[in-house]
């Protein structure tokens, strides 16, 4: 049970909070999956709402953030521009603590999903619970997130709003009876939609969803993310303006067409392994903050003195720098980081560890809101100080600093998130600088490796992986599912009489562990029978004279060579059978039984597909089934074939 002041790991307790307060759902749902072109309009409305949904989100931000640092009720609330000295002086450290109190109450009473940053939530409910998210959990999470982010948090924007558009495509999902893939479908068109509409990235947003959320991309999952998203875009567009989400340069300078750009080139690829080992560190700093806050008796408790030390950082850089800096979103600092306003390798550098520090405390103690703004923060501040370097060891090489610290802010999304081209088709968006594509690409590649050597999972997967929930690391087309049933079919069957003594198959020492039976009567298919050494021994104990017929299984299908794996596949589910008998017709006309397949068989076909692109997850299955193929070639018998005739099963 969920307490206090225990020592059980955070992870482990939010995910039994989640369990507890989320309904289970059933692992077999049979609704009929609805058309596309319907599928498509939910997708519509789900684009609409979320789009409406960021609009009101922001302008609850804008509501606490004019309240508790300017003391005045208005929901006019530009990010990109630095917030004013409050009016409290010093207690202005308080005003997180505060915001902290509302945070706690809302997430422990009401949803203990809207707690930390959403996309693992999105990713648990997407792969482990059928696409299911708890409406309330759209509600909560906007309020939580505002208050969070409003009262200073180190958090981002993005997170909240897109767990707010995935929980409006599940409920919609459940409301309107659909496959399960479909409101998966429905999940991630909510998710790309919410950040399409936070940064203004239609194209952006398609492929976070693509990248992160979708476990199969087909035409009938991409029409709907895409119609979601570009909605989405459209009514942000209304209420924010056309303009991307920051402000750059007319002229970046990014890679100029001069032979001092081959080092220029080099240089990036240096940016990308340092915001790969940023990157890294930001990951690992989440979870050690969690444990140790986990330590401090009292959601409350350790919630507030997380924000106090929050409080007590932010009011340090205005006393000493002239801006709060790492509160909230951090956009006007990526905007001045943007724009030069900001001078200083080492005040950058210092930036960027303290918006490190500040976002894993916020975090850790149990805030609500996103790891994307403040990664853009991180990598903006590090480009531009690497920038700053670079000009100072190397004078003369074309480097600027705008380019820097934008390439920078894709490196580190990239490489922190592992959503590689979301990273780069999302700077190029909020850029509309072609020339930033190049670097960009160089920049992710590198830190994507580097944060990889550093830390195998990403700052959304890690924290599921603590619960035991592993996310795959890559996307496989079914290949098995092309083969036919010739090639998925075991073809060490006996194809026996009923009448035929179950003694008589005990008779060889040399039978393999597992063997497979096909059972006649009169020349008829009669049933299957699938016999191991342990039914072998209790047959043969309990009665000798036990014959076939007697324990044939008839669920079974009858299925041709040529017939697809997927369609064998999908007759085994509704037929509920236990294994398929593969026929074909031989020169004269008549029905053989070539081979069979059963539930194992489909597995090795699966395992020989995926092992055609090795992952970090499949090098071991990989090495398990080849020893697994040569130990049955080893064991394989002479097959005892008889000429049946197919009695009909439809």
């Amino acid at each position: 049970m969920d307490h206090d002041g225990g020592s059980d790991n955070p992870e482990q307790a939010a995910a039994r909070q989640a369990v507890r307060a989320a309904p289970v759902p059933m692992p077999d749902d049979d609704a009929h999956p609805v058309s596309l072109y319907q599928l498509c309009f939910h997708a519509f409305l789900v684009g609409i709402v979320t789009g409406l949904g960021a609009v009101v989100f922001r302008g609850l931000i804008g509501g606490v953030h004019n309240a508790f640092f300017l003391g005045h009720l208005s929901f006019s609330y530009d990010a990109s521009r630095f917030t004013p000295e409050a009016p409290w002086g010093a207690w202005v450290i308080l005003v997180p603590v505060a915001g902290s109190i509302v945070v706690t109450w809302l997430v422990s009473t009401f949803a203990p999903e809207a707690k930390g940053h959403g996309v693992p939530e999105v990713m648990d409910a997407i792969y482990f619970r059928s696409g299911i998210i708890r409406p309330v959990v759209a509600i909560v999470k906007s309020l939580a997130s505002a208050f969070a982010i409003g009262t200073g948090a180190a958090v981002g924007r993005e997170g909240p709003i897109i767990q707010i558009g995935s929980a409006l495509g599940s409920t919609l999902g459940q409301a309107i009876p659909m496959a399960v893939g479909q409101r998966i479908t429905l999940v991630a068109a909510g998710a790309g939609a919410g950040i399409a509409a936070t940064f203004n990235t239609p194209i952006g947003g398609v492929l976070f969803a693509t990248e992160l959320m979708m476990p199969e991309i087909s035409v009938n999952t991409f029409l709907p993310v895409a119609l979601a998203t570009g909605t989405a875009t459209f009514v942000g567009r209304l209420f924010f303006g056309g303009e991307p989400a920051f402000l750059v340069p007319a002229q970046l300078g990014a890679l100029p067409n001069q032979p001092g750009s081959a080092l220029t080139m080099m240089l990036y690829a240096v940016l990308g392994v340092v915001t790969g080992a940023a990157a890294a560190l930001l990951i690992r700093a989440l979870h050690w903050t969690e444990d140790g806050f986990e330590r401090i008796p009292g959601r409350y408790g350790r919630h507030a003195f997380g924000m106090l030390l929050v409080g007590v950082l932010m009011y340090g850089l205005m006393r000493h720098g002239g801006h709060y800096y790492v509160s909230g979103v951090g956009y006007a600092t990526i905007q001045a980081t943007l724009y030069g306003q900001l001078q200083g390798g080492l005040f950058l550098l210092m930036l960027a560890l303290a918006k490190t520090v500040a976002t894993s405390v916020s975090l850790g103690s149990g805030s609500s809101g996103g790891v994307f703004s403040p990664s853009l923060f991180i990598g903006a501040t590090l480009g531009a100080a690497l920038a700053s370097a670079f000009q100072s060891m190397l004078p003369g090489v074309p480097v600027s600093g705008p380019a820097f610290a934008m390439v920078g802010m894709g490196a580190m999304v990239g490489g922190g998130t592992g959503a590689a081209m979301t990273a780069v088709a999302m700077i190029f968006e909020m850029t509309r600088d072609y020339d930033i594509v190049l670097p960009m690409i160089i920049a992710v590649a590198f830190s994507l490796g580097t944060r990889r050597l550093l830390s195998p999972e990403s700052i959304y997967t890690l924290k599921l992986a603590r619960r035991g929930h592993n996310i795959p690391n890559a996307l496989h087309a079914n290949m098995f599912l092309v083969q036919s049933a010739r090639q998925v079919m075991e073809t060490d069957v006996l194809v026996l009489d009923a009448g035929v003594p179950f003694r008589d198959l005990l008779r060889s020492p040399d039978d393999p562990a597992f063997r497979h039976v096909v059972i006649t009567l009169e020349g008829k298919i009669h049933g299957v029978l699938r016999i191991n050494t342990g039914l072998r021994r209790a047959v043969s104990r309990d009665d000798p004279s036990v014959t076939l017929g007697r324990l044939a299984q008839h669920n079974y299908i009858v299925v041709d060579e040529s017939d697809a794996a997927f369609d064998v596949i999908g007759q085994l589910r509704q037929r509920r059978a236990t294994m398929a008998i593969v026929t074909a017709r031989d020169d004269s006309g008549l029905l053989r039984v070539s081979g069979v397949v059963a539930k194992e068989h489909i597995a090795d076909a699966v395992a020989s597909s995926i092992r055609i692109f090795p992952t970090r997850a499949t090098e071991g299955l990989r090495r398990k089934t080849d020893v697994d193929g040569e130990s049955r070639r080893e064991s394989t018998v002479q097959t005892t074939r008889k000429e049946v005739r197919h009695e009909s099963e439809n």
